[in-house]
């Protein structure tokens, strides 16, 4: 897509209307007078609550900000999440939104989440295992595994709930876990909430997690677990699936693979990383994802053998004590599902949106890594550059994306995370490129 309007000409918001005031002053307030008149040291003292390294480091981060309009976090939307929103009343351009299909707000899945309110209401009064099954959570999970080429699907409140559950239920204090130093942090907190032995290999480095594996075997570790995400949250890069499935068979290990940045968002179809690499999902022992990105829901799901489901749901904690999944959000899901299989343009869209962000960023010249998904980041190197680009595109050009720092990526790579969804115009991705060529001459 060509750069149509001069960078003299580009438009920039005005500072005079009061919805921009609103704005400018969230940037600069978003505690309501928190920080006003206050030091670290006021807000954290010694022997207190919050008397903690990290505690302290975020706070003088926010001290430091604050004053220059940095905060961009939080940022209240007065209306849906879609590539146009408002938010404190001023309308802003997304570009940081999971919501990979565009289907938020979606007529079908709206029509479909209030049938299921008007017939079961907004809560189900307990949780699966005793009272909070409904006839609605068996439809949505058959569909489900259906859509995931599995034999079984359960699902749960959140991804989170999802790997937590699938993890501490089936692997304990003498078991090894191998993670991909970039899996998601619900991977982590679940091997650690499961007391495992826990090594991080080298993002996508086959040959690290070889060698971890080889140590494994070396001191005994009988049940030893492989996890990674398909599509890397922060990176937009993917699992090299057939090699680890290879790998994992080698060393008699079992493999969890996270779709949550996957489903709804690569393959043909919308199916993932599975579609997307020609793997046999049975090739993959514990198959978790969200429900809450290109599926715009919420709930997380556990996937693979019917023997594996029903275990979940008798030894699993998430499943066992936490509430169901709303009827509202299972009714969203299975539409969803629907949507994917009767109506293909909206991955057709996703794809050509997703070139056409990759080939502005790169025509721009800045580093996007080696991103093969929707999710294209822009890496910055510098957290407080990475702050102001964020402020920048946000006050001056109505451009919301979030900037994302240590201890999410590593130090030195701080970023904007910008995504492709199916709902953007050709017109929101100049006004993107103007914007981020703005900030890039301005060497904010």
């Amino acid at each position: 897509m060509p750069l149509s309007t001069n960078l003299a000409t580009a438009p920039s918001r005005s500072h005079s209307d009061p919805a921009h005031d609103a704005l400018r002053a969230y940037a600069r307030d978003p505690f309501h007078g928190l920080f006003e008149g206050r030091t670290v040291e006021d807000l954290i003292a010694p022997g207190s609550l919050l008397d903690t390294p990290a505690a302290k480091r975020w706070y003088r981060d926010l001290f430091a900000g604050l004053p220059e309009e940095l905060y961009t976090y939080q940022l209240p939307l007065d209306q849906a999440s879609g590539p146009v929103s408002k938010a404190l009343g001023e309308e802003i351009t997304m570009f940081s939104s999971y919501s990979y299909l565009g289907l938020i707000g979606n007529p079908r899945i709206n029509r479909a989440a209030q049938r299921a309110i008007d017939r079961y209401g907004t809560s189900t009064g307990g949780v699966r295992v005793l009272t909070g099954t409904l006839a609605l959570h068996l439809e949505v999970e058959r569909e489900l595994a259906r859509f995931l080429g599995q034999e079984a699907a359960a699902i749960f409140a959140s991804g989170y709930d999802a790997n937590v559950a699938a993890i501490s239920s089936l692997f304990g204090k003498n078991d090894f876990a191998l993670l991909d130093q970039y899996a998601h942090r619900s991977i982590h907190d679940g091997v650690a909430m499961a007391g495992c032995e826990i090594k991080r290999f080298k993002h996508n480095d086959l040959e690290d997690l070889e060698r971890h594996l080889q140590l494994a075997r070396e001191r005994g570790y009988r049940r030893i677990l492989i996890a990674v995400d398909s599509v890397f949250s922060m990176d937009g890069d993917q699992a090299p699936l057939a090699d680890l499935i290879a790998i994992k068979k080698r060393y008699n290990a079992f493999l969890m693979v996270d779709e949550a940045h996957a489903i709804g968002a690569i393959g043909k179809t919308g199916r993932g990383v599975c579609e997307e690499q020609d793997i046999d999902p049975a090739d993959i022992d514990i198959h978790t994802g969200s429900l809450s990105k290109g599926i715009p829901a919420s709930g997380g799901f556990v996937a693979g053998s019917q023997a594996l489901k029903v275990y979940i749901q008798h030894g699993s904690a998430p499943y066992m004590f936490s509430a169901a999944i709303t009827p509202a959000n299972a009714a969203s899901i299975l539409e969803a599902l629907r949507i994917l299989d009767e109506e293909p343009e909206h991955m057709d869209r996703l794809r050509e949106n997703t070139r056409i962000l990759k080939d502005g960023l790169e025509r721009l010249g800045f580093d996007t890594g080696a991103s093969t998904s929707p999710i294209v980041p822009l890496i910055l190197g510098d957290e407080w550059r990475a702050y102001r680009w964020a402020k920048h595109l946000l006050l001056d050009h109505g451009i919301f994306t979030s900037a994302v720092t240590f201890p999410a990526v590593s130090p030195g790579q701080a970023r904007l995370r910008l995504c492709a969804t199916a709902a953007h115009r050709p017109e929101h991705f100049e006004k993107l490129f103007l914007a981020l060529q703005a900030c890039k001459e301005a060497e904010l």
